[in-house]
């Protein structure tokens, strides 16, 4: 009988990071970040995904991957038939879900690479992947091919790099080496029918990017 395969640490990292405040914050709440909260960052995102969603006669359905302390998804669900918020710390979600409450709003604890995810039309990932190796977002991709649209935000480098540079999962993202996430390259070669770059916004000090990119997948 062959071993199982050492479990990736995501969940244990992405937990120590809110419980620590290691991304900011006070210690009363849980907080996702500068991406999540600097209206500079913030404002210019929602109102292009805002005008994506208000686009549709008919509102999608939403999934919300990595939806972190809600900052943002809070401004969202609101234009949608039903918004399913995901993340993997525990204690996150039961915190959302206590401060959060809608008709078409639900909140789930899943390990988006391992674990089964909701149906929707849409899958919005904001600034997720860019902190997971490479074999957890060949798993999630996997995934995404069963849903038409996917809302991706990814933090990238300045100028031309090298894509998809490996990472341990919880450990920054692959800035520091020069790389970004590009699910369209390899080893990832996500197939999509149509790209359109929605937004890019230029952090100072030569930090790099934060890119929000609509695929529709089909």
């Amino acid at each position: 009988m062959s071993k199982s395969k050492k479990p990736w640490p995501t969940k244990e990292a992405m937990t120590q990071i809110y419980d620590l405040h290691l991304w900011g914050g006070n210690n009363h709440d849980f907080y996702s970040g500068e991406g999540s909260h600097d209206p500079e960052i913030v404002n210019p995102y929602l109102e292009k995904i805002i005008e994506f969603l208000k686009s549709f006669q008919e509102p999608l359905t939403v999934c919300d991957l990595g939806c972190g302390d809600f900052n943002i998804g809070k401004h969202l669900f609101k234009y949608t038939k039903n918004y399913t918020a995901v993340d993997i710390v525990e204690t996150l979600i039961t915190r959302n879900a206590s401060t959060f409450k809608a008709e078409n709003l639900i909140f789930l604890c899943l390990d988006i690479a391992k674990d089964k995810l909701p149906l929707a039309d849409c899958i919005i990932l904001r600034q997720v992947l860019q902190h997971l190796s490479n074999a957890e977002i060949a798993a999630i991709v996997n995934k995404l091919q069963h849903y038409k649209y996917v809302l991706l935000t990814e933090h990238i480098p300045n100028g031309d790099f090298t894509p998809n540079i490996d990472i341990i999962s919880g450990q920054g993202n692959r800035t520091k080496k020069q790389s970004g996430v590009n699910l369209l390259k390899a080893p990832f070669n996500l197939k999509v029918k149509h790209t359109t770059l929605l937004h890019t916004h230029q952090l100072p000090n030569n930090k790099g990017l934060i890119t929000t990119t609509l695929f529709q997948v089909f």
